[in-house]
């Protein structure tokens, strides 16, 4: 099965097309705390520059409802990303397609998760870091996932063009997501370090 791609924390409309113009699958637009995030505008933006055929992923960190909403009627998402503590009854009141991250660590209950979020389209898999919701740029253990978990798996966390390949052997993920692994500055994307990515990626999708 070919492994698919998302690169996150887009900001500027020639990023998002850098990326889809190198094979990414989906961009990811932070609406979070962060030196990624994204105004509405922005994204509307971005979005407007995309050809068919590229799914633009939403994130949210402990979001208010009504900002969720307000968010989804003005930009064209395709998917919902919860990143923080939301419960599988926050997530689900959309009605609409949602991947809900875990940060992973020992102890932590991966086959409980899906079992919690049954009605998410995928588990993203990140680095667990105390006080900090993602975009860590550090991998974890990736012998925490259990290899019969019933989820697609989204791998995440410190991924670069350098470790994609052994990653994508060791996990077998659905997709995998990257943000600061492909970046010259934070929210800034390097369309060679882009490039780099998506051809690892597809070495192993040969």
């Amino acid at each position: 099965m070919r492994v698919r791609t998302k690169i996150c924390g887009i900001t500027r409309a020639e990023d998002a097309l850098s990326a889809v113009a190198c094979g990414a699958d989906a961009i990811g637009l932070v609406f979070a705390e962060s030196p990624r995030r994204v105004t509405t505008e922005q994204a509307a933006t971005i979005v407007a520059a995309l050809p068919p055929f590229v799914d633009v992923v939403g994130l949210f960190v402990n979001a208010e409802a009504s900002e969720v909403r307000r968010i989804m009627h003005a930009v064209n998402l395709s998917l919902l990303q919860f990143h923080g503590d939301e419960t599988p009854e926050f997530c689900a009141q959309f009605d609409f397609p949602y991947i809900k991250a875990v940060r992973v660590k020992q102890g932590l209950n991966l086959l409980q998760y899906a079992t919690d979020f049954s009605d998410a389209k995928a588990l993203l898999l990140d680095a667990y870091q105390e006080g900090v919701a993602g975009g860590t740029g550090k991998t974890f253990d990736w012998n925490l996932i259990p290899n019969e978990l019933p989820k697609p798996v989204i791998l995440a966390g410190g991924l670069n063009a350098e470790n994609v390949h052994e990653a994508i052997k060791k996990v077998r993920p659905y997709a995998v997501d990257v943000s600061g692994g492909v970046e010259s500055a934070k929210g800034i994307k390097d369309a060679e370090k882009i490039g780099a990515f998506l051809r690892e990626v597809n070495r192993v999708n040969i």
